[in-house]
């Protein structure tokens, strides 16, 4: 229990995970199937924010005439992978919910598997 107590950015990256995966799986609105995904998106960066911080360290800025040792500062990669991964995350929802608008105007639902059996009756 105490090792949840201290982790729990991670538990609730976990969590978070959890109800995304679970939303995707079983949902079959294909808007709240990509709501699961940006869950799941995000419970990835809470998780990478969380092992990237380190209690007591700086961001890694170093002024000109400072003298500082390695051991001051935290590693800038996963901020920058957590930066990097909003920006194609929210590229994709956006193309995806382009592709899910499209798929609604031409067979009128957001029902999955309706979706595939017109697009089978039209021999797509």
């Amino acid at each position: 229990m105490t090792n949840l107590m201290t982790n729990h950015y991670e538990a609730a990256a976990v969590i978070l995970f959890g109800i995304g995966f679970m939303n995707l799986l079983l949902s079959r609105n294909l808007i709240k199937k990509f709501i699961g995904l940006n869950i799941m998106d995000t419970a990835v960066y809470l998780f990478l924010a969380a092992k990237g911080f380190i209690e007591g360290r700086a961001a890694p800025i170093v002024t000109a005439g400072t003298t500082a040792t390695v051991e001051k500062f935290i590693n800038p990669v996963p901020s920058g992978l957590v930066l990097t991964g909003i920006v194609v995350s929210v590229s994709i929802t956006a193309f995806s919910l382009a592709l899910v608008q499209r798929l609604y105007k031409h067979y009128g639902s957001l029902d999955l598997d309706e979706i595939m059996q017109k697009a089978k009756k039209e021999g797509h």
